[in-house]
C-alpha cells in the first residue's frame, strides 16, 4: 500500500457537499473514420485494456483509522469498469451548449468513495456525428501536469510511460495502524526542518518583495464579488476555443507569455462582466493561479503544485495596458514565490491530520461565512499547455479538448485553459449561486480577446506611422 502525500490527501479531506474536488478532461472525438461502432460495450473493454497505462484508473484509496494520518491507495485487482461508465445522448442540436448542460450535471455529482475515484461519460448526439468523452477524476489522484502525461498513457503515444500492474490486498488492521504510526511519525519528524525553512523563507520573500516595484499580491488582498460565495452542489459551465495565434501579435508586443495574455482576457472578461451589473469594484480581483513543481521526470498521478496571487488588474481598462500590467505582476509574484522555496507548500501539507482538515473544511461550509466575509481570493484561474500534436484513439480524431479544476467555498469561479496543437480551449466553472450565467462571461471573454487584438493592431500602427 503506498500512502498519499499531504497535498494529495488535503484535496479528499477539503470535500464537502457543496463542494466537488474532482477536475474534468472533455474530449471530442470525430468517428467518421471508424470502420465499427462505438459501442458500450466496446468501451467497457477499451478501459479494462487502459488499466495498465494507466494507473490511477485502478487505484483505490483506503481511509487509515480515526483520519489521523494520510490515507493510502492499493491497485484494486478487482475494477468493475461497467460502475465507471455512463452513456447519456445531448440535446438536440448537440452543438457545444448542449454539451456543457451535460458537463454541468456530470460536475455536479462527487465521485464515491468505495472504489477508484474516476468515472467516464460517453455523450452521444454531438453535432456531425461526434462523440464526447467527459472524464471525472479526483484532484486527489492527479493535477494538470499529471493529467497531459495521462493522456499520453490514454492515447498510445511513442512517450508513453507504462506503469506495472500490480493488484494488491485489502490491508489488514495490522498494516493500517502501521501507515498511521508512520504517517505521524514522518510528519513530527518534518516539523522541525519545516519550520526552519518557513522561518527563512519568509525572511527571503520579505527581501524579495522589497526590491519589486510591482505590489505582489497576497491572501485577502481582493474585494468581495458575486463569485464569492457559499457553494450549492449544482453547477453552472461554458467553454469556448480560439487560436493560440490570435493573441500572439498582442503578447509578443509587450513581452508576455501565454498565460499573461490568458489572465488579461480573464480580467477583461470579468470587468465587462460585472460593469454590466453595477457590480465591478474599484479594486482589482486577485486571482490564484496554480504553477506545477519542478519533478525529476513525467508523472502518471499526483499533485506537485503551488500557486501564485496574482492581480487580474480588473480596474485597467486599456486591454494592453492591462495585459502589460498582469506580465509585471505575475513576473513579480513568481520571483516573491520562488524566494520562499519550491515544495514547501507541499511539506507544510502534511503536517496536518486529515480528520482536522475534514472537519475544518465541513465547519467552514457549514457556517455559511463563506458568502459573507472577505475572501482569501476572488477566482481560480489555471492554464495548462496540453498536447502540440493532433491525437486518435481507436480510429478516432480528437477535434477539442477541455479540462476544468474545482471551485471552493467562497471561491466560486474556475477558469481554466488547456492548448491543444493550435487552439486555447477555455472553460468557466461555477454554480448557480456565484456564476448564474457562464455563457455571457465567456462572450464577455472572447469580447475582451478580440479588444487586446485590435487594441494591439492600433499600436502597432500608430508605432510604424511615427517611425515612417
Amino acid at each position: 500500500m503506498k500512502v498519499m502525500s499531504g497535498l494529495d490527501s488535503r484535496f479528499l479531506s477539503f470535500e464537502t457537499p457543496t463542494a466537488h474536488m474532482h477536475t474534468i478532461k472533455v474530449t471530442v472525438i470525430d468517428v467518421s473514420a471508424r470502420t465499427t461502432e462505438l459501442t458500450p460495450e466496446r468501451m467497457i473493454e477499451h478501459l479494462a485494456e487502459s488499466l495498465e497505462r494507466m494507473p490511477i484508473l485502478r487505484r483505490r484509496v483506503v481511509p487509515l483509522p480515526f483520519g489521523l494520518g494520510n490515507p493510502g491507495l492499493i491497485d484494486d485487482a478487482h475494477v468493475d469498469v461497467s460502475q465507471h461508465l455512463r452513456h447519456v445522448r445531448a440535446e438536440s442540436p448537440g452543438g457545444i451548449r448542449e454539451l456543457a448542460e451535460v458537463i454541468a450535471e456530470v460536475t455536479a455529482r462527487p465521485l464515491p468513495r468505495d472504489r477508484p475515484l474516476w468515472e467516464l461519460t460517453v455523450v452521444d448526439g454531438l453535432e456531425g456525428g461526434q462523440i464526447g468523452f467527459v472524464m471525472k477524476v479526483h484532484h486527489a489522484l492527479a493535477d494538470g501536469l499529471a493529467s497531459v502525461s495521462l493522456l499520453a498513457n490514454a492515447f498510445e503515444l511513442d512517450d508513453a510511460i507504462i506503469e506495472p500492474f500490480a493488484p494488491e490486498p485489502e490491508p489488514n488492521r495490522r498494516a493500517l495502524y502501521r501507515a498511521v504510526a508512520g504517517s505521524l511519525g514522518e510528519g513530527l519528524r518534518s516539523v522541525p526542518s519545516v519550520t526552519r525553512e518557513t522561518v527563512a523563507g519568509l525572511r527571503s520573500q520579505r527581501t524579495a518583495r522589497r526590491a519589486e516595484s510591482t505590489r505582489v499580491m497576497g491572501p485577502f488582498a481582493g474585494p468581495r464579488t458575486p463569485f464569492n460565495v457559499s457553494l450549492v452542489p449544482e453547477r453552472t459551465f461554458a467553454m469556448f476555443s480560439f487560436p493560440i495565434e490570435a493573441i500572439n501579435p498582442a503578447r509578443r508586443a509587450v513581452g508576455a507569455s501565454v498565460n499573461d495574455a490568458f489572465l488579461a482576457l480573464c480580467g477583461g472578461g470579468i470587468r465587462r462582466y460585472l460593469d454590466r451589473t453595477g457590480e465591478l469594484p474599484k479594486t482589482s480581483l486577485v486571482a490564484s493561479v496554480p504553477i506545477g513543481v519542478p519533478t525529476d521526470g513525467p508523472r502518471l498521478g499526483g499533485n506537485r503544485v503551488d500557486n501564485l496571487y496574482v492581480s487580474l488588474h480588473t480596474d485597467v481598462a486599456d486591454p494592453v495596458e492591462r495585459l502589460k500590467a498582469i506580465h509585471a505582476s505575475v513576473d513579480a509574484a513568481r520571483h516573491v514565490r520562488g524566494a520562499l522555496g519550491t515544495g514547501l507548500f507541499e511539506r507544510r501539507a502534511s503536517l496536518t491530520p486529515p480528520i482536522l482538515q475534514a472537519v475544518i473544511a465541513r465547519g467552514w461550509a457549514a457556517t455559511g461565512l463563506a458568502g459573507r466575509i472577505r475572501p482569501p481570493l476572488n477566482i481560480v484561474a489555471s492554464s495548462v499547455p496540453g498536447p502540440r500534436t493532433p491525437l486518435e484513439i481507436n480510429g478516432g480524431r480528437i477535434t477539442a479538448l477541455y479540462s476544468s479544476g474545482p471551485i471552493l467555498e467562497g471561491i466560486g469561479l474556475n477558469i481554466t485553459v488547456w492548448s491543444y496543437v493550435d487552439t486555447m480551449y477555455v472553460t468557466l466553472l461555477g454554480c448557480p449561486a456565484s456564476l448564474p450565467d457562464p455563457w455571457q462571461l465567456a462572450d464577455d471573454m472572447d469580447d475582451e480577446r478580440r479588444a487586446l487584438s485590435a487594441a494591439a493592431d492600433k499600436a502597432a500602427e500608430a508605432t510604424t506611422s511615427e517611425s515612417g
